[in-house]
């Protein structure tokens, strides 16, 4: 009998529950900062010094693609997290040059509300600045439709330079056959 109950809830439970092909974000979009570039400083020195390093990252690298600039703002060994990119200066500024074909932008704008990835909020604690950011997904059933979701880049700092990096990446899925 409680075999029968539990194959009935099961059976309802699966019936009344969405399929994930007709799934949609519930949540409300994320929107950026009406002024981001305002939130990389501090009073403290230091942590002015390391957001105003992130800033320069987020920008002339992350937006701009200046990554001929990169050792102004990230140390020769650079360790990296993200399992996309190989650690060190060389390894980071190969994997956005050769690999990701990132071409620079010239002029090279501020951050603004409007970037596709726009900078949400900016936190800094000791040699860390994290920088939440904005990104527009495709749904998986209908990828000509969209929704937002977040997306976080934290760095710690030696000497006013990024030597270490994450952020949530993920190795791309496998072929579906």
């Amino acid at each position: 009998m409680k075999s029968i109950a539990l194959l009935a809830g099961a059976a309802l439970l699966a019936a009344t529950a969405p399929a994930a092909a007709q799934m949609r974000a519930l949540s409300d979009p994320v929107v950026g900062h009406p002024d981001p570039e305002s939130l990389f400083t501090s009073k403290d020195e230091a942590l002015n010094r390391n957001k105003q390093a992130a800033l320069h990252i987020q920008r002339e690298l992350l937006k701009c693609n200046e990554w001929s600039r990169a050792g102004e703002w990230l140390t020769d060994k650079y360790i990296q997290h993200n399992p996309m990119a190989a650690s060190g200066l060389k390894g980071v500024q190969n994997y956005f040059v050769n690999v990701a074909k990132r071409k620079p932008l010239d002029p090279c704008p501020a951050l603004s509300a409007s970037d596709p990835n726009a900078v949400v909020a900016v936190m800094a604690e000791g040699d860390y600045v994290t920088i939440l950011t904005r990104r527009e997904m495709p749904y998986a059933d209908d990828p000509s439709k969209t929704y937002t979701t977040s997306w976080f880049d934290t760095w710690r700092f030696v000497d006013g330079k990024a030597d270490e990096h994450w952020d949530p990446a993920t190795l791309p899925g496998a072929a579906k056959s």
